[in-house]
Protein backbone atom coordinates (compact mmCIF):
# COMPACT_ATOMS: atom_id res chain seq x y z
CA UNK A 1 0.00 0.00 0.00
CA UNK A 2 1.45 3.41 -0.68
CA UNK A 3 0.51 6.69 0.75
CA UNK A 4 0.69 9.89 -0.73
CA UNK A 5 0.88 12.87 2.04
CA UNK A 6 0.39 16.20 1.72
CA UNK A 7 1.45 18.14 4.84
CA UNK A 8 -0.44 21.91 4.77
CA UNK A 9 0.31 24.70 6.92
CA UNK A 10 -2.38 26.65 6.91
CA UNK A 11 -2.72 31.01 8.20
CA UNK A 12 -4.52 31.31 11.39
CA UNK A 13 -6.64 33.36 9.34
CA UNK A 14 -8.45 30.77 7.41
CA UNK A 15 -7.72 27.44 9.28
CA UNK A 16 -11.40 27.30 10.08
CA UNK A 17 -12.30 28.20 6.00
CA UNK A 18 -9.79 25.65 5.22
CA UNK A 19 -10.81 22.29 7.29
CA UNK A 20 -14.31 22.92 5.80
CA UNK A 21 -13.27 23.52 2.19
CA UNK A 22 -10.97 20.17 2.27
CA UNK A 23 -13.60 17.84 4.26
CA UNK A 24 -16.29 19.05 2.09
CA UNK A 25 -14.48 19.92 -1.15
CA UNK A 26 -11.28 18.83 -1.54
CA UNK A 27 -10.22 15.37 0.04
CA UNK A 28 -14.12 13.92 -1.89
CA UNK A 29 -12.57 15.51 -5.16
CA UNK A 30 -8.89 13.88 -4.63
CA UNK A 31 -11.03 10.58 -3.86
CA UNK A 32 -13.18 10.70 -7.07
CA UNK A 33 -10.07 9.97 -9.16
CA UNK A 34 -10.20 7.01 -8.17
CA UNK A 35 -6.85 6.55 -7.78
CA UNK A 36 -7.05 6.75 -3.32
CA UNK A 37 -9.58 4.24 -1.67
CA UNK A 38 -9.50 6.44 1.51
CA UNK A 39 -7.68 9.31 3.19
CA UNK A 40 -7.30 10.29 6.48
CA UNK A 41 -6.58 13.87 7.57
CA UNK A 42 -3.97 14.41 10.91
CA UNK A 43 -3.28 17.50 12.90
CA UNK A 44 0.29 18.25 13.31
CA UNK A 45 1.26 18.79 17.09
CA UNK A 46 4.34 20.52 17.20
CA UNK A 47 4.07 24.27 16.69
CA UNK A 48 6.11 25.84 13.84
CA UNK A 49 8.36 28.77 13.97
CA UNK A 50 6.19 30.51 11.14
CA UNK A 51 2.98 30.10 12.63
CA UNK A 52 -0.17 28.84 11.73
CA UNK A 53 -1.35 25.34 12.21
CA UNK A 54 0.03 21.90 10.51
CA UNK A 55 -1.80 18.86 9.26
CA UNK A 56 -1.14 16.37 7.13
CA UNK A 57 -3.59 14.36 4.76
CA UNK A 58 -2.97 10.81 3.75
CA UNK A 59 -4.24 9.29 0.55
CA UNK A 60 -4.33 5.31 0.26
CA UNK A 61 -3.78 3.99 -2.94
CA UNK A 62 -2.98 0.32 -3.73
CA UNK A 63 -0.15 0.88 -6.16
CA UNK A 64 3.07 3.02 -7.10
CA UNK A 65 1.61 2.89 -10.08
CA UNK A 66 -2.10 4.18 -9.78
CA UNK A 67 -0.33 7.20 -7.60
CA UNK A 68 2.00 7.75 -11.20
CA UNK A 69 -1.68 8.15 -12.73
CA UNK A 70 -2.32 10.71 -10.51
CA UNK A 71 0.44 12.56 -10.82
CA UNK A 72 -0.35 12.18 -14.51
CA UNK A 73 -3.93 12.70 -14.86
CA UNK A 74 -4.87 14.91 -11.89
CA UNK A 75 -2.23 16.54 -10.03
CA UNK A 76 -1.73 19.77 -11.46
CA UNK A 77 -5.74 20.74 -11.24
CA UNK A 78 -5.47 19.39 -7.61
CA UNK A 79 -2.98 21.72 -6.68
CA UNK A 80 -4.35 24.75 -8.74
CA UNK A 81 -7.71 24.06 -6.76
CA UNK A 82 -6.16 24.49 -3.51
CA UNK A 83 -4.02 27.58 -4.82
CA UNK A 84 -6.63 29.28 -6.42
CA UNK A 85 -8.70 29.11 -3.11
CA UNK A 86 -6.20 29.71 -0.62
CA UNK A 87 -2.78 31.04 -2.65
CA UNK A 88 -0.56 32.10 0.30
CA UNK A 89 -2.37 31.34 3.29
CA UNK A 90 -1.53 27.71 2.99
CA UNK A 91 2.05 26.54 2.17
CA UNK A 92 2.30 22.31 0.89
CA UNK A 93 4.84 20.00 0.39
CA UNK A 94 4.04 16.34 -0.17
CA UNK A 95 5.88 12.59 0.55
CA UNK A 96 5.13 9.37 -0.75
CA UNK A 97 5.33 6.44 1.85
CA UNK A 98 4.96 2.97 1.43
CA UNK A 99 3.78 1.04 4.49
CA UNK A 100 5.67 -1.83 5.64
CA UNK A 101 3.91 -2.89 8.43
CA UNK A 102 1.02 -2.94 10.47
CA UNK A 103 0.88 -3.76 14.02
Amino acid sequence: MILYNVTSNISDEVVTQWLDWMNTIHIPAMLSTGKFFNARMVKVLVEEEMGGQTYSVQYYTNTKELLERYYLEDADRMRRHVQNKFANNVLEFATELEVVGEY
